[in-house]
């Protein structure tokens, strides 16, 4: 295990932000990394001025501010330096291959229905030559199929389900950030280390797929890592309740030492407000597995004691390097604040796309045909401001990364910021299941092969 003793600064400009956090993967057959530095247009597609990118976030309701928005502005301002040939290598040559990126934004908003529908019209009408999108599981769960059947290439970029992968193979879906696992055996790992005599535990989760599998994962993991630890109490409230008084109430009744939540976007924000009136951050420790995304909105709220993941190493967790200065950069000076996991998310997806496409190109000697761009997509190994990302699972479909936790310390008043202590970084050999094998069976036969310091 690899601790940070030192505390640092939420949000920090340009200062070292774990350098040593460098993902270690499982093993992958045969990944790739190439550099591409000249740009390929000859064959290049016939919309010549620009490849197609629908890019799907949510635009409006409860994930939008949080999540979806800081996702676009991300992108917009990702695509006009790649499309400008200002991103730091290997990534500074324009466009893909020479090719500007031209985005098609779509709104995530209306549920999964909605969101096939406009996968389709995306390709059918828009002709978009590929999609990147999709904040919410079940939305992921419902276009990857879809997309598949028609034979498009479409990138997840944020949702986090584990069954995306673990239930079936896809050939034209690819996901470019690690799944749900990582927050949920990682947190099981970083609040036992804290809490050593540890007891007693409960859960207040949205009651879907990301909701019910990041409580079970948690749960069982801090049974097979400590057995005597008992369930006290598990709230299901519908995604976007808005209104969590008498679960808290009936955590506050359980009186819980832990209480973990994999709540996100406005669902969070509501939790931390009620559940600071009912005093529960007083009687609990608070375990946010992706609370880093809330931190901008809810600094002052979130009492010091509180432990926070980050969905990888994003955000405040992200390591220093030249792209994630590059990042912090471009977002802080267009928008005058600094990114959160969901943008990290996005330059994973578009770095992603641009090496997968150039490398392909490079192997083919011409601009490259989709079934090309694919096979050079798999196991592929790539940097990003988040460290190297590798596709190393789901048959090369699916990224791994670390598992990043931290602690909430004291809130600066005059900066509007909060301290983030005792940072631990725990490998993705350590939290993530390897190849052909589920969360729920890795979990279940003690993490056979996991690679923990």
């Amino acid at each position: 295990m690899k601790m940070i003793s030192r505390f640092l600064a939420y949000f920090l400009i340009g200062g070292v932000l774990l350098s040593a956090c460098a993902p270690i993967s499982p093993a992958a057959p045969s990944p790739v990394m190439h550099s591409i530095y000249a740009p390929i247009v000859s064959g290049a597609p016939a919309q010549a001025q620009g490849l197609r990118i629908g890019i799907v976030v949510f635009l409006t309701g409860e994930a939008a501010e949080p999540f979806g928005l800081p996702a676009r502005d991300g992108a917009q301002a990702m695509i006009d330096s790649l499309n400008s040939g200002q991103a730091p290598a290997p990534y500074d040559t324009p466009g893909i291959g020479g090719v500007p990126i031209v985005p098609v934004y779509v709104d995530e908003s209306g549920g999964a229905e909605q969101q096939v529908a406009e996968l389709r019209r995306l390709f059918e009408e828009e002709q978009v030559d590929l999609v990147i999108g999709y904040i919410s599981s079940g939305d992921c769960m419902a276009v990857a199929p879809v997309a598949e059947e028609m034979q498009k290439l479409t990138i997840a970029f944020d949702c986090g389900t584990s069954r995306l992968f673990e239930e079936r193979d896809y050939r034209y879906v690819f996901r470019t950030n690690a799944h749900q696992a990582i927050d949920s055996l990682g947190g099981a790992r970083y609040l036992l280390h804290q809490m050593p005599d540890l007891q007693t535990i409960a859960g207040i989760n949205q009651n879907y797929s990301w909701g019910q599998d990041s409580w079970a994962h948690f749960r069982e993991t801090i049974h097979r890592l400590r057995p005597e630890v008992q369930v006290v109490g598990a709230q299901f409230p519908k995604l976007y309740a808005g209104d969590y008084d008498a679960e808290i109430a009936a955590l506050r009744a359980a009186n819980p030492q832990v209480v973990h939540t994999s709540f996100w976007g406005g669902d969070l924000e509501v939790f931390v407000r009620q559940a600071s009136s009912a005093r529960l951050f007083d009687f609990s420790t608070v375990l946010m597995s992706v609370g880093e995304s809330g931190l901008p909105m809810l600094a002052e709220r979130i009492p010091a004691g509180t432990i926070i993941g980050a969905h990888g190493p994003h955000g405040v967790m992200a390591p220093d390097s030249e792209l994630n200065t590059w990042l912090v950069g471009l977002y802080s000076e267009r928008y005058g604040t600094l990114p959160t996991y969901p943008v990290y998310h996005m330059a994973q997806a578009l770095l992603g796309i641009k090496m997968a496409y150039e490398n392909a190109a490079a192997a083919q000697g011409h601009w490259p045909a989709l079934e090309d761009v694919i096979t050079a997509f798999e196991y592929l190994e790539y940097p990003t401001p988040s460290g190297v990302i590798s596709l190393s699972i789901g048959s090369g479909h699916q990224a791994v990364e670390p598992a990043v936790y931290g602690t909430v310390g004291a809130y600066d008043p005059d900066t509007g910021r909060v301290q983030i202590e005792d940072i631990v970084i725990y490998p993705a050999a350590c939290v993530t299941p390897p190849q052909g094998v589920t969360t729920e069976q890795w979990i279940r036969e003690g993490f056979p092969g996991a690679e923990c310091p």
